[in-house]
């Protein structure tokens, strides 16, 4: 699969690297850094586009302007690309309506797009979009993609004796590496511990999610993203982790 990184500073770039890293060696990924500084509304797309774009099968948009996205119809139709990931896990990158817009733009020249809010919201038959909706997508590339990139997916190899974690598989890594890293770093502890030091870890590694309260999920990005690692870790421990329940009027002995 030959893959477009369309990129704006430290944050697309720490995904550019997790993917060529960790990616198949199958996978042809080349870089594009975009203008950091974009009019309101652009008149002429060509006059901040460079005159050749490599032939991709899939665009990954990590841009951190919203004047990107209205360049991705010219830059998709110049890169004979068949699919689109436009990452929000910043309002202000990509608002919710110039989401909706850019889907049906890159629609209209049969270009399949989606935009997961947050990043790690995606698998490989869809995305989250707000807290209680999710939609579906139907592209092949983009699901072999997010076969290895997207909402987190980690297996626990536990110690029934000791209850600590033994292993840990990355089945599915974040975009960015992050669920990498709390793998890696989740080895050895309890599994009493494991579900707040996953979180932890998450926010140390850092997640570069916003951390400003997003309208769609009444709290932060960044927070929306270290729970939907934190269920995945949970998951995983529930038939280790000895659960107490109080009845009230009653007194323990």
């Amino acid at each position: 699969m030959r893959i477009l990184t369309i990129v704006s500073g430290e944050y697309g770039l720490r995904h550019t690297d997790n993917i060529k890293k960790n990616g198949p060696h199958s996978w042809l990924v080349e870089t594009w850094r975009a203008p950091q500084i974009l009019p309101p509304v652009i008149d002429y797309p060509e006059d901040y586009l460079p005159k050749e774009f490599p032939q991709v099968d899939l665009i990954l948009s990590f841009a951190e302007h919203r004047g990107v996205a209205e360049l991705l119809p010219d830059i998709a139709q110049r890169t004979g690309v068949k699919a689109v990931i436009a990452a929000i896990d910043n309002e202000a990158w990509l608002p919710r309506g110039l989401a909706r817009q850019l889907r049906g733009w890159l629609e209209k020249i049969n270009v399949d797009c989606v935009t997961p809010k947050p990043l790690c919201s995606l698998t490989e038959k869809d995305y989250g979009v707000t807290r209680r909706q999710r939609i579906e997508y139907h592209s092949a590339l983009i699901s072999e993609f997010a076969t290895l990139f997207g909402q987190p997916d980690i297996l626990l190899t536990m110690d029934p004796l000791t209850k600590t974690i033994m292993h840990a598989r990355v089945k599915r890594d974040a975009v960015c590496g992050c669920a990498r890293y709390v793998a890696e770093n989740l080895v050895g502890l309890s599994v009493e511990e494991a579900e707040e030091k996953a979180g932890l870890l998450h926010h140390h590694f850092p997640c570069m999610a916003a951390m400003g309260k997003d309208p769609d999920f009444g709290d932060t990005l960044m927070h929306v993203s270290g729970n939907v690692l934190k269920d995945n870790i949970s998951e995983s421990l529930k038939p280790y982790v000895q659960v107490n329940y109080i009845l009230p009027g009653t007194r323990s002995e």
